[in-house]
């Protein structure tokens, strides 16, 4: 039987915390349940970065330390180790943003399979991943999409998109380690999804290599799962599947206003979180044929997919589920589902200071605009502060 309690447990949740790192965590969450807090603080940090203010330290020994495992993979080990410690393992995120050259989206590409290799004979890290725009631009992504016509230059860069793909999923094929492909906004996500399957079906004959990202705030992901899942079967290939509610749902709505056309957003949050449970419930139905790799800070679907574990008989160390938390978030659910047996990961952003910081920008904001998860996070520390002052 699961206990519906089991996430109230601070002490397992927050044992790798020392007191300072306690309290910074409880000052990090404090600010960012501060919506114009946020606001005025990332508009200053991106202006003292891009004239060069003398503010990496600050920056590195706040925000990034916290949501971030360091600069280098190398830099990130001491805490893959602290957390394999525990029963958590670690998916290496090399989390720079915003590129527009070719050499840079090669020097990307060539990082996830420099990590890919790293992790091949580290049992803490069983996964690799990668954003598609990390690997070309965005504006591309967009064309293919919308099937609009490319000219010389893009074709080429799509033809280098689709090799870097294939480069970094042989890789993945060839070390034996799962490779997580980041969903992105709607409005790309066609093109990044038909290249993502093509992969799955090359890599994928044996066991899922290659796993896709399926945002379940868009109510067409389910009907797109189940016919992805057909092609699947009949072509003799095995499905990955990250499942996430999503990221751009504010972004994704306006567009949708702005240009005319019916948002790709599920009308309510609770048809949001129905969507998700009826996804990883038809994926756990179909473990045969497809892996699942539950990225959630949601505690109720959490509990859900326990329960349905139990239900039907599945080991909780059953390599085909893994549940997963970013680093820096949501402690209460990772560490505790470790020491219950479960497999679970942390998400372990790093990189540059300066590149890193769209990415710890847009984690600040979406903090802000979920409901509830910061407030979470500050009730339970308080609550640990509360027990260790005991």
């Amino acid at each position: 039987m699961i206990s519906n309690s089991l996430f109230d447990n601070t002490e397992t949740a927050f044992r790798l915390k020392s007191d300072s790192e306690l309290e910074r965590a409880y000052f990090l969450f404090k600010m960012i349940s501060k919506e114009p807090l946020v606001r005025i603080g990332t508009a200053v940090t991106k202006f003292a970065l891009n004239v060069n203010l003398p503010v990496e330290g600050l920056i590195r020994s706040t925000v990034f330390d916290h949501f971030c495992g360091g600069v280098s993979e190398t830099d990130c080990m001491s805490t893959v180790d602290r957390l394999s410690d525990v029963g958590v393992c670690s998916i290496l995120d090399y989390s720079v943003e915003g590129k527009e050259e070719d050499a840079q989206f090669d020097a990307t590409a060539a990082k996830v399979n420099e990590l890919t290799r790293f992790a091949q004979n580290k049992k803490a890290m069983p996964f690799s991943v990668f954003k598609p725009t990390g690997f070309g631009r965005f504006d591309v992504f967009k064309k293919v999409t919308k099937k609009q016509a490319l000219n010389e230059t893009e074709k080429l860069q799509w033809l280098n998109i689709e090799a870097r793909y294939d480069r970094v999923s042989q890789t993945a094929h060839e070390c034996g380690i799962s490779l997580l492909i980041d969903a992105e906004e709607y409005w790309m996500q066609d093109a990044a999804d038909e290249l993502c399957e093509r992969m799955m079906e090359k890599y994928n004959k044996e066991r899922p290599i290659v796993f896709n990202t399926l945002q379940c705030y868009r109510w067409d992901r389910l009907d797109y799962l189940k016919k992805l899942h057909k092609r699947a079967q009949l072509k003799g290939y095995k499905l990955g599947f990250k499942i996430v509610r999503g990221a751009y749902l504010e972004k994704e709505n306006e567009r949708a206003l702005d240009n005319g056309y019916k948002s790709p957003i599920c009308v309510s949050k609770k048809a949001t979180d129905d969507n998700f449970n009826e996804i990883m419930k038809y994926i756990m139905d179909n473990l045969s044929d497809i892996e699942l790799y539950i990225g959630t800070h949601n505690e109720l679907s959490t509990y859900l997919a326990m329960e349905m574990m139990e239900e039907k008989g599945i080991s909780r160390s059953d390599e085909r589920i893994w549940f997963g938390q970013l680093y820096g978030m949501s402690d209460h659910i990772t560490f505790n589902l470790g020491a219950e047996g479960y497999n679970v990961s942390k998400y372990i952003p790093f990189g540059p200071v300066k590149d890193v910081m769209p990415y710890l920008i847009r984690r600040a904001e979406e903090n802000t605009s979920v409901a509830g998860q910061t407030s979470r996070e500050l009730t339970l520390l308080k609550k640990e502060r509360a027990r260790r002052k005991l």
